[in-house]
């Protein structure tokens, strides 16, 4: 069973809380709270694009572009010599340079904040 939804570029994560019998989802990649349910699998697929659609008409209305995913791709230039030490650091490790180089982005980031808070929206249901 996949669990997870596709629609304009968002993606939508699910579950099911079984003692609502609900699937609760929540669209994923981007800092706004944007969350849906349903309580079928058509239900929960309207709920979901409703959802993103209504995103999109709210930021629309505020004047301001809404939040994509991050596609996890970046193009990454270093200078040579630093290229190669990377390469090394990382064979050392054992691990890819496309590896090393997330760990050290997140060994970086740890403990910081992004300055920026979550806005919540209120759920749909279909």
């Amino acid at each position: 069973m996949t669990t997870t939804l596709k629609y304009q570029g968002y993606v939508g994560s699910f579950g099911l809380d079984v003692s609502s019998g609900l699937f609760h989802g929540e669209v994923k990649g981007i800092a706004d709270v944007v969350t849906f349910q349903g309580r079928t699998a058509d239900e929960l697929q309207a709920a979901f694009r409703g959802s993103v659609d209504d995103y999109l008409a709210f930021c629309k209305e505020l004047g301001r572009k809404p939040e994509k995913p991050y596609s996890g791709k970046v193009l990454l230039r270093l200078p040579p010599a630093l290229h190669g030490l990377a390469v090394k650091a990382a064979a050392l490790e054992g691990v890819s340079l496309n590896e090393w180089l997330s760990q050290q982005v997140k060994a970086g980031l740890k403990g910081r904040r992004s300055g920026r808070a979550k806005k919540s929206r209120s759920s749909r249901t279909a």
